[in-house]
């Protein structure tokens, strides 16, 4: 004890080290005297905890029993004992008394049926004056009740070899004082006698000296109670069979981890039977090695037993052909046990905190708090908050003390505290705030610096006033009236309560406040105080504010009831709300069925009323809201009812019989539809007959499967069977009467099948399809066919098929071979005979088709009775996303398709995928089967086959159905989000589509927050097409955390929205974002900036900006220098390519020029002078080709479809600058994706020489877009100006889309031809860029000669064309090539380029004048 005490003392004299600053001196030294006295008395928390808390005892009366407990304090504790919540007196009582170690000792338990003063709960009580007081956890004292049996030992016999048991049944809590006797002596220890945890007496493998006479006796103190005594005989070894029975089942457990469990399963029977266990229908494994034992008997014995062990455990006792089961649950109950245990907290008055506490067990527990010993009661001041928390509200000083949370389930309590200590105002919390303090006072704790204090502040109001809230407002303090550097705490209380709460500003200067959370109609008193660097100043004068009353609405209404009346109505009764506040004036009942989303309504005037027309037996809810004259109250909680079953209402489907042999049919149905079932399916009622005697009716009852076997029916008798489902309730409708004729004689399987009758192959390219007939001896079995094939030997590969099928595709075989094929029918004796079959596979370049071959060909000889035919016309009809009726004809049947024998009809189905190999089944009389339970939006293929006694047909042809779409079922996923580069407040989102999309994605929404737990109205959206997973949000604000989800949509509806992803925008902008701002401040009205990629480099001569900024003089004079070199250069190129042409040119040549095109793209025209055009690189279309070479047959050839090109050979950009309108329409319609969307070409690849080349004026078309898809897309004959519509197809990414105009790829496939014209937008229509799409060439107006160009491109020809920007790829002459990639980068206004057409057009006239001369 010195020790500790000196350890103590050497903490305080470092606590006071740690606080002590340099004195200040004179008025400052003043001030801060009594907060460096303060700092230095910070007092500590004090261990105070049990060392050993009371555990749960069973006693026996008479006994003795300690209850131990030992608690740890720096002051030793005072001990007190607690039964059943009331302190025990220990001074004068002479049975009780306290150790000294603080343990309970009870002498001599007194117990009996009227008096059982010691039976109950005990809790130890530790106190430490003036500092406080804890409970431990609660103990029970269990004394075992007087010995009494509850079930004795009866005489019985076993088989020598058997096993027997004899009962003797005791309460649990004298179970452990049971033991057994033969023959009046201590049975032996014996590992064939096991002792089961009721107490009963299970004997194994019973031999002559295990017979005698057995009681078992009861030792609870004193003179045991013996049970009566049963003689076991021992019977000698059973001769005949024994029918199995079980002796001992097992019953059901609850055990705690970490206990044993023993499942009994005792069957008795001859041949012995053998036990085996299963737990959830998966076989458990007993070999010992485990923590599962199977003991002697078949009992199970469960040792260290796990949470995970909970389960149904299945006994199966097997013997000969006799199998039992039974059935037991094992229930692992967990005690409570702390997950997060509170934590000790500082505070200052009116501070609210929150002691944290969280428990986890089996049962969920239960939580209660104690302070100092005492049960917490929830108030206005004291909550519990997240089920486990205490949230204590503006404190006081006699909160201090110590916490405890108290966990409790069925099977246990545990306890866990905390310490509350409550510091001076002046005296600051000596650590960071800790999580335990609310947001609301968790301000302003930092020590205080001596200085002068501000004083109160002035005109404290209350400016808004409702039910639950109210705003004040103020002055700052007379002492600083800026007050910029005050903050401000403002305490509050209810009138006539001394418990205040504090709620600070959340900003210095911030003169007003809302406090919230208060109660309506209730007078409050307010004070403001205000902050500085050196601590709290003086307080405002009181100020009282009375909440605003509530809207007098009614309550919910009480003791809501529902119960069903009959299969389809249900009454529910309520009461008259407690809170009424007003008359009732009527009630709104609102029930739905369960699983359903719409609610139905009813008024009703008293409090009672009985829905009618409900389903049967299904499950609805319904919940009651009262109205007064203010309007609707609040809804009572949903109570749920299921409506009586009653009788099925339709009968079973598909009912079909399979002939087994001469004496039994297997009889399969399925159950009535679930809509019509009315109630749980108990079983199934079968009748049969035989058709010439229909009076004579027999009546088979089944349990719950979907089959029976009928057996010990009469050799070629034609029976009738009908079946009908039942319920509790009754019988329901049965099935039509079905017929089906047993055989004559039973097949043959003592002796292998006979060889096939004939086989047949048809060989393909990598394929042989093998077809044949079965033996003609149908008597014996045939279990199947084993197929054997190989190159040159047969015996390389097997495969064995249904003995149904009739033909079989051997794939992956090598073309141009030679296989050997054999057949062989099988059954469980052997293989049959083989039959031979050769064929050589067809080489690759033979692309004949393959035509159809006839099963049973006229050469083949077809046996009796011969395969049938398969069904025909099979067709798939969509009824629904999961649903399609497959119907067919049967061309074996009469023309009225009526079906008169007991044929059935197989079909099956799977997904139109290649790898998918796996069918379903099912079975139907008729000719039509509904397929329900597919996926939707997805493609199945159908085939049927009939049967009809021994006789299949083969599968009929396939049918192929999708099924529809249905809202996505599942979110985005993989949702990411980045930082754009060099782009701080630019993030892009990436995702993949939903694993579960149920159709073509058409677009999804961003949803983006910077509060996740906001609502999703209150989110900001950014729409996306359906084709893109990536998206740029711009904009954002740095250094905040952002929310992120997305959401699916289809053309049924919208999915379910992705989790938030939170993302952090960047701290800073980056270095290069001054410029970029810069260069997009002078846009265009409307439009966004355009982001052309960090290697863009600005045109040469500083030609305007994309976005239409002015150029320098700088730039517009360098322009002026390359126009005239350009000029002059084009001049004396085109003056030197003339005379050189001139000189290499015959008279037969010239004649031929107006017709010729040179190698720089210009036209010169010789003729009549009308028909001169202006030879300035205009291209007429009707002059485009020398001759028609291509010309199609067709006027109106269809295009062909070219994928986007991908390469920088096959994309040709063109300039930002060529149309700043273009620019601003595409800005100002693409909004936030313009940035994204622009292709950076331009920046990345080298500029390619391009020229504006617009064919005749002709009236202007709108071209049909060519979307990146296979499918071919009708033209769309739009009226000029009209705007082309939103396209369903898919987009180009934002990295593939065209920079400016796109531009359509052409196959060159004449010198003349061999040039890509990019589609501009015509005359009056507005450019739409917004659809990422490769636009088609325009059309020729229908008067003009048409050429059939192919191109890249999907329409016809023969329809206007606007103009059109021209790239020509042709390799110019090498000084032109030399002079056009000099000017590569430079482009032109224009005015300027209409200047230099005029130019070169004088230019033309003169060489013309010269080249005649």
């Amino acid at each position: 004890m010195a020790a500790r005490r000196a350890r103590r003392l050497l903490g305080s004299l470092c606590i006071a080290l740690l606080f002590a600053q340099p004195a200040p001196t004179g008025a400052a030294a003043r001030s801060g005297s009594r907060s460096l006295l303060t700092e230095s008395l910070v007092r500590t928390f004090t261990p105070f905890y049990f060392l050993v808390e009371p555990l749960d005892v069973l006693s026996v009366r008479g006994a003795s029993v300690i209850m131990n407990c030992s608690a740890q304090c720096e002051t030793p504790p005072r001990i007190e004992w607690k039964k059943d919540g009331s302190f025990l007196n220990l001074v004068s009582d002479d049975r009780r008394q306290l150790l000294p170690d603080g343990s309970l000792l009870i002498n001599s338990v007194v117990h009996s049926k009227h008096n059982k003063p010691d039976e109950g709960y005990y809790q130890c009580v530790a106190t430490v004056d003036n500092l406080g007081t804890i409970v431990s956890r609660t103990a029970k004292l269990t004394v075992a009740g007087l010995p009494r049996f509850t079930s004795q030992p009866e005489p019985t016999s076993v088989y020598r070899g058997g096993s027997a048991v004899l009962g003797c049944e005791v309460t649990a809590e004298l179970a452990p004082l049971l033991r057994w006797e033969r023959d009046r002596q201590a049975l032996a220890p014996d590992r064939r006698v096991l002792q089961l945890p009721g107490g009963a007496l299970l004997l194994t493998n019973a031999s002559d000296a295990d017979a005698g006479l057995y009681r078992c006796a009861l030792d609870s103190g004193g003179t045991p109670k013996y049970s009566d005594e049963a003689e076991l005989k021992v019977l000698p070894d059973a001769e005949e069979p024994q029918r199995l029975a079980l002796l001992k089942p097992p019953s059901s457990l609850s055990r705690l981890p970490g206990q044993s469990a023993v499942f009994p399963c005792v069957a008795a029977g001859f041949p012995p039977p053998l036990i085996r266990w299963t737990r959830n229908e998966e076989e458990l494994p007993t070999d010992g090695s485990g923590r599962f034992q199977l003991l002697p008997g078949g009992v199970l014995e469960i040792r260290d037993v796990a949470e995970a062990d909970a389960g149904t455990f299945t006994c199966i006792a097997e013997s000969g052909n006799d199998t039992l089961e039974a059935q037991a649950e094992l229930a692992v109950q967990v005690p409570p046990t702390f997950l997060k245990r509170p934590a000790n907290i500082y505070a200052h008055e009116s501070m609210d905190i929150v002691f944290e506490c969280e428990v986890t067990g089996k049962p969920t527990p239960t939580v209660k708090w104690v302070k100092n010993g005492d049960v917490v009661i929830p108030s206005d001041y004291f909550k519990i908050v997240k089920e486990h928390n205490l949230q204590v509200l503006g404190l006081v000083k006699s909160d201090e003390g110590f916490y405890q949370c108290i966990a409790e389930n069925d099977v246990g309590n545990a306890q866990a505290g905390a310490q509350l200590i409550i510091l001076d105002l002046d005296v600051a919390i000596p650590t960071l705030p800790p999580t335990s303090l609310t947001s609301a006072t968790n301000d302003h704790l930092a020590p205080a610096t001596a200085g002068p204090l501000p004083s109160a502040p002035r005109d404290v109001v209350a400016t808004l006033v409702s039910t639950r809230f109210i705003r004040l407002t103020w002055r700052p303090p007379a002492s600083d009236p800026q007050g910029d550097n005050l903050t401000y705490s403002i305490f509050y209380t209810k009138e006539g309560i001394n418990r205040e709460r504090v709620e600070n500003t959340s900003r210095p200067g911030e003169t007003q406040v809302m406090i919230q959370n208060l109660m309506p109609e209730t007078v409050y008193v307010f004070r403001v105080v205000a902050q500085n660097r050196h601590g709290p100043g003086e307080s405002s004068a009181p100020l009282k504010v009375a909440t605003q009353p509530e809207v007098q609405l009614p309550g919910p209404a009480p003791n809501i009831r529902a119960f069903s009346g009959s299969p389809t109505t249900v009454t529910v009764t309520w009461e008259t709300p407690l809170s009424g506040n007003g008359d009732i004036q009527n009630y709104k009942l609102y029930y739905m069925e369960k699983g359903q989303h719409t609610e139905q309504d009813v008024d009703v005037a008293g409090l009672a009323h009985t829905v009618t027309g409900l389903k049967k037996f299904t499950e609805y809810s319904f919940r009651v809201v009262a109205y007064n004259k203010h309007g609707p109250g609040v809804s009572t909680h949903d109570v749920v009812v299921r409506t009586l079953s009653d009788v099925p209402s339709a009968p079973p489907q598909n009912l079909t019989l399979e002939v087994r042999n001469s004496k039994s049919i297997l009889l399969q149905w399925q159950p009535p539809p679930a809509g019509t079932q009315s109630g749980q399916i108990m079983g199934y009622k079968i009748r049969y007959r035989k058709v010439s005697r229909k009076s004579d009716v027999t009546e088979s009852v089944a349990g719950t499967q979907l089959s029976q076997l009928i057996e010990g029916l009469e050799r070629g008798t034609e029976y009738s069977f009908r079946v009908a489902a039942m319920t509790i309730n009754g019988t329901g409708p049965a099935t039509d009467w079905v017929s089906a004729e047993t055989f004559e004689s039973d097949l043959d399987e003592t002796r292998v099948p006979e060889v096939p009758s004939s086989l047949h192959v048809r060989p393909l390219v990598t394929s042989i399809v093998v077809s044949w007939t079965p033996p003609e001896n149908q008597d014996v079995v045939v279990r199947g066919y084993a197929i054997g094939y190989g190159i040159g030997s047969p015996h390389a590969q097997t495969i064995k098929v249904d003995y149904k099928q009739r033909y079989y595709t051997i794939e992956n075989l090598d073309p141009s071979s030679h296989y050997v094929i054999t057949l062989k029918a099988f059954n469980n004796v052997g293989e049959g005979i083989p039959l031979y079959e050769s064929a050589v596979t067809r080489p690759h370049s033979d692309t004949s088709e393959v035509d159809l071959f006839v099963i049973n060909a006229p050469y083949t000889p077809v046996p009796d009775p011969s395969p049938m035919m398969p069904p025909v016309g099979v067709q798939a009809s969509i009824l629904s996303h999961d649903t399609i009726r497959i119907t067919w004809a049967d061309n074996s049947l009469p023309k009225n398709q009526k079906i008169t024998d007991a044929r059935f009809y197989t079909v099956r189905w799977k997904t139109n995928i290649p790898a998918n190999t796996k069918y379903k089944t099912a079975n139907a009389t008729t000719l039509s089967y509904l397929v329900t339970g597919l996926k939707p939006n997805t493609l199945y293929e159908f085939s049927v086959m009939v049967t009809k006694g021994r006789r299949s047909s083969t599968w009929s042809m396939t049918a192929h159905g999708t099924t529809f779409e249905l809202v996505p079922t599942s979110p985005p996923k993989d949702v990411t989000v980045v930082s754009k580069e060099g782009k701080p407040r630019t993030i892009i989102v990436n995702w993949q589509p939903p694993s579960e999309a149920n159709g073509k994605i058409t677009g999804y929404i961003i949803y983006y927050s910077t509060d996740v737990n906001a609502e999703i109205h209150d989110w900001v959206i950014e729409p996306v097409v359906g084709n893109r997973l990536t998206h740029q949000i711009q904009e954002l604000t740095l250094d905040t955390p952002y929310f992120f989800k997305i959401q699916a949509r289809n053309s049924k509806g919208m999915g379910p929205m992705s989790e938030a992803v939170q993302f952090r925008t960047p701290k800073a902008e980056s270095s290069d974002k001054m410029p970029n701002d810069q260069a997009s401040g002078s846009a265009g009205k409307g439009s966004r900036p355009v982001d052309l990629g960090p290697d863009y480099k600005p045109p040469l001569g500083g030609s305007n900006s994309p976005h239409g900024s002015p150029t320098s003089p700088l730039d517009s004079s360098m322009l002026l220098v390359i126009i005239v070199s350009v000029g002059v250069i084009t001049i004396v190129i085109v003056v030197v390519v003339a005379v050189f042409c001139t000189r290499r040119t015959t008279s037969h040549q010239k004649k031929k020029r107006a017709a010729c095109k040179s190698v720089n793209g210009s036209h010169k025209y010789k003729g009549n002078s009308k028909d001169v055009k202006p030879p300035d690189l205009w291209i007429h279309h009707e002059r485009l080709e020398l001759k028609p070479i291509d010309k199609s047959p067709d006027p109106n050839p269809i295009m062909t479809d070219t994928p986007i090109p991908r390469n920088s050979q096959d994309i040709t950009p063109v300039d930002n600058s060529m149309d700043s309108n273009i620019h601003q329409r595409r800005n100002s319609y693409r909004g936030h994706e313009s940035e994204d969307s622009m292709s950076t070409l331009a920046g990345r690849r080298g500029m390619r020489p391009k020229m504006m080349m617009p064919f005749d004026s002709q009236p202007p078309q709108q071209s049909v877009r060519n979307t990146p898809s296979t499918d071919t897309m009708p033209a769309a004959s739009a009226v000029p100006g009209a705007e082309l519509p939103e396209p369903e197809g898919p987009f180009l990414p934002a990295e593939e889309e065209p920079q400016g105009p796109p531009t359509a790829h052409v196959r060159p496939s004449h010198p003349l031809k061999s040039f890509a014209v990019p589609a501009v937008p015509p005359a009056g229509g507005p450019f739409d860029p917004a659809l990422p799409s490769t636009p088609l060439l325009t059309q020729q107006a229908p008067g003009h000669p048409m050429h059939a160009v192919k191109t890249a491109s999907i329409g016809t020809l023969g329809r206007t064309r606007p103009p059109m920007p021209v790239v020509v790829p042709s390799a110019p002459e090498v000084q032109e090539t030399t002079r056009m990639l000099e000017d590569s980068e430079s482009s032109y206004e224009p005015d300027e380029l209409t200047k230099e057409m005029a130019h070169l057009e004088g230019l033309m006239k003169d060489l013309n004048a010269i080249t005649t001369a």
